[in-house]
């Protein structure tokens, strides 16, 4: 009987349909089928694992991007869920790339131990920061690039409308611009100028001011999520938004400080050979929060005289620049890890040199 059984999950998600399979507790291939990505096809889908036994766990390749929803149902209807990585290249090679490949496999993964990741929980005040982050985001890098192309314009622009905005700062630039009338004809190179001057600016100030609805909405949402954190030195609303949105609604899922050292890209990585002895900077994890940290601790180099003092320290010892960086970095990782909402910490105390 199917009850008398325990089966393993794995879904391979995609826009409109999910690729699920099931296999069971020693690793048997069962069954393999297709669900749309509706609520009805979220029910079909489980009751479908359902009635191949008893589901120990579903693995889900892509729970932060199309299995997000399947993610959050499955979750909610107590079904253990693990997210599965893609299959590194050397497998795929030697598999082959399928859907109910990728499906058998991210259950296989889940079997074997090999994946053992807990997800994010997209439900809670943190999700809400990251979706309004995103439309900041791309906002500011649409900003940069105006300015850019205002910039690059006026240094190929004729001589008469480059020698009346040579000197002004970034401001003042904008705001001339936004208030000019340019006259004459289009086919004209110099009014054709400044038309897109005019206009460039105009999308900048817009651009600005919605970023500046942004940041009201985002503050209070990061300080009511995490007091403490914001009030650590070297910290603002964008990062320590940054910081929360890696971390998830659920930052217990971060076994301890090394983990999320480790997912900013903030544990040191061994780089010695022969007589020399050393560390280098980390590549990988997060590079968005790997930025926040880098953010927080320029700011602190600059303005925190406990920083300060540690830097002299160590630059006095030999170090150099980048790996004094590299070290505070991984200090200020410990310090957030403690301040994260619904933490609960075991992690000795702080060491005072940072």
């Amino acid at each position: 009987m199917a009850d008398e059984i325990s089966v393993v999950g794995g879904i391979d998600t995609h826009t409109d349909l999910h690729q699920a399979a099931v296999i069971d507790s020693i690793g048997r291939h069962l069954a393999t089928e297709r669900f749309e990505t509706t609520p009805e096809g979220y029910r079909q889908l489980l009751d479908w694992l359902r009635s191949h036994g008893e589901v120990l766990a579903v693995g889900i390749e892509g729970t932060g991007a199309y299995g997000a929803e399947i993610a959050r149902f499955l979750t909610a209807n107590e079904v253990t869920v693990v997210e599965v990585d893609r299959p590194d290249r050397k497998a795929r090679r030697d598999n082959g790339k399928s859907d109910p490949i990728d499906a058998y496999g991210a259950a296989t993964a889940v079997l074997s131990g090999r994946a053992g990741g807990t997800l994010k929980t997209r439900n809670g005040i943190v999700e809400a920061i990251r979706a309004l982050r995103v439309v900041r985001k791309s906002a500011v890098k649409a900003r940069t690039q105006t300015i850019n192309q205002i910039r690059t314009l006026i240094v190929t622009a004729p001589s008469e409308v480059r020698d009346k905005l040579r000197g002004l700062s970034a401001r003042d630039l904008i705001d001339t611009l936004a208030r000019s009338r340019p006259a004459g004809e289009l086919d004209d190179p110099a009014r054709a100028v400044k038309t897109a001057l005019r206009r460039l600016a105009r999308r900048y100030q817009a651009l600005d001011e919605e970023i500046k609805e942004a940041d009201k909405e985002i503050g209070p949402l990061v300080t009511k999520a995490a007091l403490r954190l914001i009030a650590l030195p070297g910290l603002g609303p964008e990062t320590a938004g940054q910081l929360l949105t890696s971390a998830g609604d659920n930052p217990d899922r971060l076994r301890s400080e090394a983990a999320f050292a480790h997912l900013c890209g903030a544990a040191p990585v061994p780089a010695s050979s022969g007589r020399t002895n050393r560390h280098r900077l980390n590549r990988g994890g997060d590079r968005q929060a790997n930025n926040a940290l880098h953010t927080i601790v320029l700011v602190r180099m600059k303005y925190d005289q406990r920083t300060r003092d540690y830097v002299a320290r160590r630059t006095a010892e030999g170090m150099t620049k980048k790996d004094v960086i590299r070290c505070l970095r991984r200090f200020v990782a410990r310090e957030i890890y403690r301040h994260l909402p619904h933490m609960i910490h075991t992690a000795k105390p702080l060491p005072q040199t940072a």
